[in-house]
């Protein structure tokens, strides 16, 4: 997988509502739950996500605000499997508010 132009990495975010460009080579996007049981349940979703998808993310716990971040190290920046993967920990995120 190739790492994306900035004007790609653009057009992605512009499908993501939420997600941010981080030092230029990261995406990241803060979800809030109503309690702390219900971000580790959406923790565990992405978890799995990401072993059947072999790509990894960084998750920060803060009580009831999970923090995401995605890149793609191989490529050293982002790639269309970030969004990928972002499109799918939203879908996760939908189903669970």
């Amino acid at each position: 997988m190739r790492k994306l132009s900035e004007t790609a990495i653009a057009q992605n975010l512009k499908t993501l509502e939420k997600w941010r460009l981080k030092e230029e080579k990261w995406i990241e996007r803060r979800y809030r739950f109503k309690d702390y049981l219900e971000g580790i349940r959406f923790v565990n979703k992405m978890a799995e996500a990401a072993e059947e998808m072999n790509h990894h993310p960084f998750i920060t716990i803060q009580y009831k605000l999970v923090i995401v971040e995605l890149t793609s190290w191989n490529e050293n920046g982002l790639t269309v499997l970030d969004f990928d993967v972002a499109h799918r920990y939203e879908k996760f995120y939908k189903e669970m508010v």
